[in-house]
């Protein structure tokens, strides 16, 4: 199987979510057939239609074999493995994997939309993907964030 590129954003907001996120980047590269190719600095943004503390985001690059679904599945995976839970939407976490892009796949099915149908409305998408991946975003799209707080770490 050939790999595909796939964007992948992190975020954490409880415990040491510095540490979550460097090693959330640590264990994507560890999934079978997948490397990682890019990975983005540190930013603090503050929550996004939800409470509690500052997150840390981060976004990777992977070239992966897996396809998207399978993909999903070890992120979830991964996501559970560091405490996650989902109490009720956007509560704040542990640990936050979401697959942005899959090569050039467009789908919408019931547990998975490609590319990520929210991506272009969040500050702590945009500006770290626009640092590993520049043509992943245009200068419109981070006009549109401007006004949300994120700072470089």
């Amino acid at each position: 199987m050939t790999a595909s590129r796939a964007y992948v954003a992190i975020g954490a907001n409880l415990g040491d979510a510095r540490a979550t996120v460097r090693q959330a980047m640590d264990d994507l590269a560890a999934l079978p057939g997948t490397r990682v190719g890019a990975r983005s600095s540190l930013y603090r943004s503050a929550p996004v239609d939800a409470l509690g503390p500052d997150f840390i985001n981060a976004v990777v690059e992977l070239e992966t074999e897996l396809d998207p679904t399978a993909l999903l599945v070890e992120l979830q995976r991964l996501e559970s493995g560091a405490g996650r839970e989902r109490p009720y939407r956007n509560a704040p976490r542990t640990l936050d994997l979401d697959l942005l892009r899959h090569g050039e796949v467009v789908m919408d099915t019931a547990v998975l939309t490609l590319p990520h149908p929210r991506m272009g409305e969040r500050a702590f998408v945009l500006v770290p993907l626009a640092e590993i991946a520049p043509e992943q975003v245009t200068p419109a799209q981070l006009a549109q964030v401007a006004d949300q707080r994120i700072e470089r770490l």
